[in-house]
């Protein structure tokens, strides 16, 4: 048989019922399948009776076999799809032509050479040697015992609750009085 029903398969079939969310086509061998409402057209569809209406021929493309043996179809799928628009941002056609203002990186001289992509130390040109890092502040130390933690959290609590109320302070007296 020429039409066997298989996955990627391209069928002649017929429209059979039409719904909120498809169509349902009938497939050669007494089968039938769905059509998605997402795969009628390259276009948005928000009703699949502007685009499809019961008893059309249409030709669908067998998308996938589900393990309830039910049919998933697409017609988009099955015809080339649309030429693509250019795009520019709503600003018309692009400038055509001479492009001698144009200061690209060509107009900054010849790149120099790299290395291809995954090639070893030795491919690569040879870089200038860096300075040295400097070392790193040791960092602080750690109080050992929970005592300790507790009297490290408690005075730097302190200090940080002291340093907001003198920061609130200072700010009520140079405003100035009350809001109003």
């Amino acid at each position: 048989m020429a039409n066997e029903i298989e996955v990627g398969a391209i069928l002649e079939g017929k429209v059979t019922g039409i719904t909120k969310f498809g169509a349902f086509v009938a497939l050669p061998e007494g089968k039938s399948g769905l059509v998605h409402i997402s795969e009628i057209a390259y276009s948005y569809v928000s009703d699949v009776s502007e685009h499809l209406a019961e008893g059309q021929d249409v030709k669908v493309k067998i998308i996938s076999i589900d393990d309830n043996n039910r049919i998933n179809l697409s017609i988009k799928r099955a015809l080339p799809p649309p030429p693509r628009p250019a795009f520019n941002n709503g600003r018309g056609p692009r400038p055509q032509g001479d492009r001698s203002g144009f200061h690209g990186p060509s107009d900054r001289g010849p790149r120099p050479p790299r290395a291809p992509f995954g090639a070893s130390s030795e491919d690569r040109p040879a870089q200038p040697p860096r300075a040295p890092r400097p070392p790193r502040p040791a960092a602080p130390k750690e109080p050992k015992t929970f005592d300790d933690m507790l009297k490290q959290f408690m005075s730097d609590s302190d200090s940080k609750l002291s340093g907001r109320y003198t920061e609130k302070s200072s700010r009520r007296r140079n405003n100035g009085g009350r809001r109003g």
